[in-house]
């Protein structure tokens, strides 16, 4: 049996998440020590190998593969797959925690921002996020024992989260707890 690995990674810093306000489908740049982030990234993935990398729609996932991509010619397959993208935050995209918390209270605050089962008002919870990167893990599965190859994943904070649950089989809780670093690699393998 050959194993094959996942290389995941979170996007950089924005200039969203340096003044605390709900991203979710909105785009906003990386910082300058966002691309630093990207960079150390690159750095850490220099000397490993994968043929398909994946990103989502959301130009700071796009910008982070941008620099692994740098060291990787023998990636020969990138794609595009939103169900990878971060959480979708609904009527608070653009909102800041501060102002949230100031009109609603940190209890509400809490609930919504890292309530599993409760999803901000037109938007998705992290058990619906679930439901799309387990779908997601499905076909990369396939994809890999396919392909056999190694691949990288530029993704969110929150989608993150949600595939090391499914692929360290650990509980909701644990899971939501999780701050997930902006210049970290997750690995995995895959049995083939």
């Amino acid at each position: 049996m050959v194993k094959f690995k996942i290389y995941l990674f979170r996007h950089g810093q924005t200039f969203y998440n340096k003044k605390g306000i709900f991203t979710g489908w909105k785009n906003s740049e990386l910082t300058p020590l966002g691309i630093k982030q990207a960079c150390v990234v690159a750095r850490k993935l220099k000397n490993k190998k994968f043929g398909i990398a994946f990103y989502t729609r959301l130009g700071r996932s796009k910008e982070t593969l941008k620099e692994v991509l740098k060291f990787h010619p023998e990636c020969k397959k990138i794609v595009i797959d939103d169900r990878m993208i971060e959480r979708d935050y609904g009527d608070l995209d653009g909102t800041s925690h501060e102002d949230f918390i100031k009109k609603f209270g940190e209890e509400e605050y809490e609930l919504i921002h890292r309530g599993y089962d409760v999803p901000p008002p037109n938007g998705e919870s992290f058990a619906d996020v679930e439901i799309r990167v387990r779908s997601f893990i499905k076909d990369l599965k396939k994809l890999m024992k396919k392909e056999k190859v190694n691949v990288a994943i530029s993704s969110h904070g929150n989608s993150i989260r949600l595939f090391r649950k499914i692929m360290e089989r650990t509980s909701r809780e644990k899971a939501t707890s999780w701050f997930i670093p902006y210049d970290k690699v997750f690995v995995y393998e895959i049995n083939v």
